[in-house]
């Protein structure tokens, strides 16, 4: 199975510049997680997550209202293509122990590839996900608490 099957092609993305505020509102108005964010030309420059938000902003006391995403977002995150087999999205989850993957086309954000969405897919192998969970819950070897 390819990616493009089971990813999320209505992708909401943010701006460098973009205020943790402004992404935090789109995330809990879009019920997501996670938002890439794009330059001018929709290249993904990099992903922000509530837990970026939480860890890297609020942790931080940091102003939300004046901080703009670039400063707290996870620069170059791995990407797929919409064409790369599912197990392939796997291997690169649990090597970067990510639980979302832009998926890009030409250079251009066409979707996001979450651990949800695989667990969601009848036709995706279960002992795959399990895996990946796994490994990406492990740290130097041993699992996260």
């Amino acid at each position: 199975m390819k990616v493009k099957d089971c990813m999320c092609d209505e992708v909401c993305c943010a701006t460098p510049n973009s205020t943790v505020q402004e992404c935090a509102t789109m995330m809990c108005n879009k019920h997501i997680g996670c938002v890439p964010v794009c330059d001018n030309t929709q290249n993904v420059v990099g992903l922000i997550t509530d837990r970026d938000i939480i860890l890297r902003c609020v942790a931080c006391n940091k102003d939300p209202k004046s901080t703009p995403i670039s400063e707290i977002m996870t620069c170059n995150p791995c990407c797929c293509t919409p064409e790369v087999e599912v197990t392939e999205a796997e291997k690169l989850m649990s090597e970067n122990q990510v639980k979302r993957i832009p998926v890009v086309e030409n250079n251009k954000i066409v979707g996001i590839l979450t651990l949800g969405d695989l667990a969601a897919n009848a036709q995706v192998d279960d002992n795959g996900v399990d895996n990946t969970l796994n490994n990406i819950c492990k740290c130097n070897g041993k699992n996260a608490e």
